[in-house]
C-alpha cells in the first residue's frame, strides 16, 4: 500500500514597514527571519521605508507576519507593519531569500526617517581592541548595529552609494562580509577596514602614527582639533588647569562649562556620582553628555566646570575616541570646534582657518561630514530624564504629533539654542541643535541644514510656523517665504512641546519659565501661567514685571536687572526694599552706573518690561553677590541654583494679588525680605535655597487658583528655568501634592530647543481647524 501525504499548504505574503528601519540593519533581520522560517522573497530598501514579500508553509508565512517587528533590531524603529496577500507574482517555490537592490519608491505625505548616529557596539569595541582582529585599532569600526548615520546619509533609500561613503570602494574581506546573511555586516553601508576605508592623517603622517601625534600633543599639554562625527572638536587634558584655562582664552568661552569624555563608567565614577538612570543614559547608544554632581576633591580641573558642582561627562562615541582616551588614560575636554557661538566647523579647510587660532595640531580624516551635529545634553531629575540638547545620536529621529499636520509645514523655532522642525501627518523631525541664532553665519547654517533636512525627508513644506518676535533672524526668514505663516506666541510654543510630547489633544495649564519672549499683548513675557490646548490658550497668572535697563544687555549684567526690580518693580500695592537695603547692594557697584540705570528707570529710556522669571533668578543672584556680570545666559542662575546646593530654608516673603483679571506674584516682597535676611547675616547658601522654595510655592499657589477657577488640572511643565533641578523638583512636588497630574518634556529640549516642536504642534492644531 503507497501511503499518501498531504501537499502543506503554501501562501505568500507582501511586506511593508514604516518608521526608522534604514540604516538600522533592519534587512538584514529580515533576511535571517525568513530563511529561518524556511520561506522564499526578497527585502529592499524603498523610498523611506522597507518592502519585500515572502512565500512558503502557511504556518511559517503566519509566523513571520507575527515576528517582523516584533523583535526588531536595538535600532530600529517601527511605527507600523503593513501585511497583504502576495497574490500576484509571488517568490517561486526553492527561489531562496534575498536582499534586493534598493529603490526610491513613490513620493507621498509621510516623511522619511533619518536613522540617529550610534555610538560603537560591545561587539566592534572587541575587535577594535583585539590584536588577533584584521580591525584591531582601526577608528573607523563600525557594523549594522553602530556607526555614522545621519551625518554620513546623502540621500533615501539608504545605500552606500547615497553616502559620504561612497568614494571609498569596499576591499574584498569587507565584501565578503557586507554580502554574508549571517555576518553582523551584512548590508552595513559605513562598513569599512584598514585597507579599503577611511584614514587618519596629522602633519603628513597617517594612521597609527598620525593618532600617536595626536596623542602625544595631548600630553604635552596641547589643544587638538579632532574631526569627529558631525563636526570638528576641540580636545585636551581635562586634568591640567594651565590647559583648560588657555582653552577658554583661545575660543572665547570665559566660564560656560566644558564636556568631560571618559574611558567607561567605572572612570565616570570616579569624576562624579553616577545612578542607575544616569548609568542607562551614559551607556546607551545615543552617549550623550549626562549632567552629574562631581566629586570634591574635583578630580579634574576647577576651570571645566567653573561656578557649578555639576559636570557633564560623556563616554566614547566612535572608535577614535575610544583610542584616545584608551592611549591617554585621563578624562578629556572635548567640545565643539567653534569660536563662542559660531557653528560647529565640518570643512577640513574652513576649520583650518577657523580653528587655527585655537588648535595646536589637527588629526583628520579623508570621510567628509554631511551634516553638523554637535553632542546632546540629558540630565536625570530621580527617575525622570530631561533633554538639554538634542543632537547627535537623537536627532532627527521623529516625534509624534497628536494633531497630525495635514499639509507638510516647517516650524523656525526662535532665536537661542536654536532647532527647525518638518511636520507631516503624525510626525515631526525636530532638527539637531545648532546654537544661537545670531548672526549671517549661522543663518547660512540653518538654511543649509533646512535644505538638506528637506530632500532627505522628502518633505516639501506648504505652510511656516514662527514666532512673534519680529527681531529674530527666525521669524524674519519665515516671513520671507512664499508660504502662509503661522504667527506662534513664545511661551504656547514651550508649554505645546510638553502637551504634545505626552500626547494630549484635550486643554491642559501650562507653566511657562524662561528668559524673555514676545507676548501677544507685545510686551516682554517669561513667567506665565497659561490655560489652553494646542490651538490656542489664554493667559491666567504672571510674574509682577520689572524694567530691563539697556534691553538686552541686563541680560548680560545681573547686576543690572537686580537694579531694575530695586528702582522699579511694577507697582502692586507693596512697598520697594527701603533705602538702606538697597544702599549695601549698590555700594559694590560703579557709583555712575547705578546713576545712570536709577535714571534710564525713572524716565523710561530704553527700558522695556518683562514678567520674567529668568530675569528674577538673575537679580536674586546679583543681590546675593554670586553674579553680577555673565558670558552666557543662565550662568546666574546656576550660580544661585549651586550656591543653594541640598541647603533647607525656611521660604522668603510672597504676595499674589488679583491684576488685570489675572493672578500676579508681587516679587518685591520677595526681595526685600531676601535683603533684609541678608543684612543679618544670613549664609548665602541659606538664601538661595529660600529663594528657590519661594518662587516655588508661588508657583503652586498661581497654578492652584487658576485651577479654583476653572482650568485643567493636567499641567505642563516647559522653558529654560526648568532646567534648574531644584526648582524642577520642588514645583512638580508642591503641584503633586494638590493632586494635580503635572508633565514635563523628556525627549524634547525643556528651553528654547524645544521651541520648533511646539510650534509644529500648534500650527497642525491650527491649520486642522482652517
Amino acid at each position: 500500500m503507497v501511503e499518501v501525504r498531504a501537499v502543506p499548504e503554501r501562501s505568500a505574503l507582501r511586506f511593508t514597514v514604516l518608521g526608522t528601519v534604514q540604516g538600522v540593519g533592519f534587512r538584514p533581520y529580515v533576511h535571517r527571519l525568513a530563511t529561518g522560517l524556511g520561506l522564499d522573497g526578497w527585502v529592499a530598501n524603498t523610498g523611506g521605508h522597507v518592502e519585500g514579500a515572502v512565500a512558503g508553509r502557511s504556518d511559517a508565512v503566519e509566523r513571520f507576519g507575527r515576528l517582523l517587528g516584533a523583535d526588531a533590531p536595538v535600532l530600529a524603529r517601527v511605527r507600523q507593519v503593513l501585511l497583504s496577500a502576495a497574490s500576484a507574482h509571488p517568490p517561486a517555490p526553492g527561489s531562496g531569500f534575498a536582499v534586493r537592490p534598493s529603490s526610491p519608491g513613490l513620493n507621498g505625505t509621510a516623511a522619511r526617517e533619518i536613522p540617529p548616529d550610534a555610538a560603537t557596539c560591545a561587539d566592534c569595541l572587541q575587535e577594535l581592541f583585539n590584536p588577533g582582529d584584521r580591525r584591531y585599532r582601526y577608528p573607523f569600526i563600525n557594523c549594522t548595529n553602530c556607526g555614522p548615520r545621519a551625518t554620513v546619509i546623502e540621500d533615501l533609500p539608504y545605500d552606500r552609494a547615497r553616502t559620504t561613503m561612497r568614494g571609498f570602494r569596499l576591499c574584498p574581506a569587507c565584501t565578503r562580509e557586507y554580502r554574508d546573511p549571517a555576518d553582523r555586516r551584512f548590508h552595513a553601508e559605513p562598513l569599512a577596514c584598514p585597507s579599503c576605508g577611511p584614514q587618519l592623517s596629522w602633519n603628513g603622517q597617517e594612521a597609527e602614527a598620525a593618532l600617536g601625534a595626536a596623542v602625544a600633543a595631548i600630553r604635552r599639554g596641547g589643544i587638538v582639533a579632532v574631526k569627529g562625527l558631525g563636526g570638528y572638536q576641540l580636545v585636551c587634558d581635562a586634568t591640567d588647569q594651565a590647559c583648560v584655562a588657555e582653552l577658554r582664552r583661545r575660543k572665547r568661552r570665559p566660564s560656560k562649562p566644558f564636556a568631560v569624555m571618559v574611558q567607561d563608567i567605572a572612570a565616570a565614577r570616579q569624576l562624579a556620582s553616577v545612578w542607575k538612570t544616569e548609568r542607562r543614559l551614559l551607556d546607551s547608544p545615543v552617549r550623550p553628555v549626562v549632567l552629574l554632581h562631581a566629586r570634591v576633591p574635583y578630580p579634574v580641573s576647577r576651570a571645566v566646570h567653573p561656578g557649578t558642582p555639576r559636570v557633564g561627562l560623556f563616554l566614547p562615541t566612535t572608535g577614535l575616541h575610544h583610542l584616545l582616551l584608551h592611549d591617554l588614560t585621563r578624562p578629556l575636554v572635548v567640545t565643539s570646534g567653534n569660536i563662542a557661538d559660531e557653528p560647529i566647523a565640518t570643512d577640513d579647510a574652513e576649520a583650518r582657518l577657523r580653528l587655527g587660532g585655537i588648535a595646536d595640531g589637527f588629526l583628520v580624516h579623508d570621510r567628509p561630514i554631511r551634516a553638523r551635529y554637535d553632542d546632546s545634553v540629558v540630565q536625570a531629575v530621580g527617575r525622570a530624564v530631561i533633554t538639554v540638547r538634542r543632537a547627535r545620536g537623537l536627532a532627527p529621529a521623529p516625534m509624534p504629533l497628536p494633531q497630525p499636520a495635514t499639509v507638510p509645514l516647517v516650524a523656525v523655532g526662535a532665536q537661542l539654542k536654536h532647532t527647525f522642525a518638518l511636520a507631516a501627518g503624525p510626525r515631526v523631525h525636530l532638527s539637531p541643535h545648532a546654537g544661537d541664532l545670531t548672526d549671517a553665519r549661522t543663518l547660512d547654517a540653518f538654511t543649509q541644514a533646512y535644505r538638506d533636512l528637506k530632500n532627505l525627508t522628502g518633505l516639501e513644506p506648504q505652510a511656516v510656523a514662527h514666532d512673534l518676535h519680529p527681531g529674530y533672524l527666525s521669524t524674519q526668514w519665515a516671513q520671507c517665504q512664499p508660504l502662509p505663516c503661522v504667527p506662534v506666541q513664545h511661551h504656547h510654543a514651550h508649554v505645546a512641546a510638553c502637551a504634545a510630547e505626552h500626547g494630549l489633544r484635550t486643554p491642559f495649564t501650562g507653566v511657562a519659565y524662561d528668559g524673555l519672549g514676545l507676548g501677544d499683548d507685545g510686551t516682554l513675557w517669561g513667567g506665565e501661567i497659561l490655560v489652553g490646548d494646542l490651538a490656542g490658550c489664554r493667559r491666567a497668572g504672571r510674574f509682577a514685571t520689572a524694567p530691563l535697563p539697556g534691553g538686552e544687555a541686563a541680560v548680560r549684567h545681573p547686576s543690572r536687572m537686580a537694579l531694575g526690580y530695586l528702582y522699579g518693580a511694577e507697582s502692586l500695592g507693596s512697598p520697594r526694599p527701603f533705602q538702606w537695603l538697597a544702599d549695601d547692594f549698590t555700594e559694590r557697584l560703579d557709583p555712575a552706573e547705578v546713576s545712570t540705570v536709577r535714571t534710564m528707570v525713572r524716565r523710561g529710556i530704553n527700558t522695556p518690561r518683562a514678567s520674567s522669571a529668568g530675569r528674577l533668578f538673575d537679580a536674586a543672584a546679583s543681590l546675593l553677590g554670586l553674579a553680577d556680570t555673565v558670558s552666557y545666559e543662565g550662568e546666574a542662575a546656576q550660580a544661585l541654583e549651586s550656591a543653594a546646593g541640598d541647603e533647607h530654608a525656611r521660604p522668603l516673603a510672597l504676595r499674589i494679588v488679583l491684576s488685570g483679571g489675572m493672578w500676579v506674584y508681587d516679587t518685591s516682597p520677595t526681595l526685600t525680605d531676601l535683603l533684609e535676611r541678608r543684612a543679618t547675616g544670613e549664609p548665602t547658601s541659606r538664601l538661595a535655597a529660600a529663594f528657590h522654595l519661594t518662587v516655588a510655592i508661588a508657583t503652586a499657589e498661581l497654578v492652584g487658583r487658576a485651577v479654583a477657577d476653572g482650568a485643567p488640572r493636567t499641567v505642563c511643565l516647559a522653558g529654560g528655568c526648568f532646567v534648574n533641578r531644584r526648582l524642577l523638583t520642588e514645583v512638580r512636588r508642591r503641584l503633586r501634592a494638590q493632586g494635580l497630574r503635572v508633565l514635563v518634556p523628556s525627549a524634547v529640549p525643556l528651553g528654547d530647543g524645544g521651541i520648533s516642536y511646539g510650534q509644529a504642534a500648534i500650527a497642525a492644531a491650527r491649520l486642522t481647524k482652517g
